[in-house]
């Protein structure tokens, strides 16, 4: 995949669903429930990290169990994981920084990669290699809207999924940057939720989410 076609990709993933699920799995039991939770509230990307040892098989089961979401894989480190993940089944990936590793892996990946940014500089290394799409992390402690406001001016054609401590009621600020593509966090499927098997509440606080897409793209027509 060339990057024209990983950055194609990008905006076509989260032009359906604008809203990304960080989610590490903690039981095998919650994998399809909570995927189900989601995508009753309206979203169908989902990206599963790696923080956990059930990530890579999380992957792969809701890859075969529920092919209507598109799942990536998140928090990967290095090459080892990035193989991984493409052999799991992921249909991106997502890094929380850049190396060279990860980014030269991400030239020739057959599916997008979206590496992590925190700095000017390290958009620049991803730019020189023609990555026009990258992650914000963490987005809350590094500038945030502020941030992505301020890299609006020397990147232009650069866009951003924000992810790292945004809550529900941040998220329009997010949303209202023409350079914001999509926003991630773990919000929309809150642990303790999680951990109770609560997967209405999930869908309550995902779809109350949704609404507030629904509601910033009205204000932006």
């Amino acid at each position: 995949m060339s990057l024209v076609d990983n950055t194609r990709t990008l905006d076509d993933l989260f032009a359906r669903s604008p809203l990304l699920p960080v989610i590490s799995i903690q039981r095998e039991s919650d994998i399809l429930p909570l995927a189900d939770a989601l995508a009753a509230a309206g979203i169908s990307n989902l990206e599963i990290t790696l923080r956990t040892p059930l990530g890579l098989s999380a992957i792969a089961l809701l890859r075969r169990e529920r092919p209507a979401l598109c799942v990536g894989a998140g928090t990967v480190l290095d090459g080892r994981q990035f193989q991984s993940v493409l052999d799991a089944g992921a249909q991106f990936i997502v890094t929380p920084g850049c190396t060279d590793e990860l980014l030269t892996l991400g030239l020739e990946s057959p599916v997008p990669l979206l590496p992590g940014i925190a700095t000017a500089s390290e958009i620049l290394m991803g730019y020189r290699l023609g990555y026009r799409r990258f992650k914000l992390f963490p987005a809350e402690v590094c500038g945030g809207v502020q941030a992505l406001k301020s890299f609006a001016g020397p990147f232009a054609g650069v866009r951003f999924c924000p992810t790292g401590g945004i809550r529900q009621e941040s998220l329009a600020g997010y949303l209202a940057l023409d350079n914001v593509m999509g926003v991630g966090g773990t919000w929309m499927a809150p642990r303790a939720a999680v951990e109770a098997a609560d997967w209405g509440a999930v869908s309550r606080l995902s779809a109350a989410s949704v609404a507030l897409l629904v509601k910033q793209e009205s204000i932006l027509e």
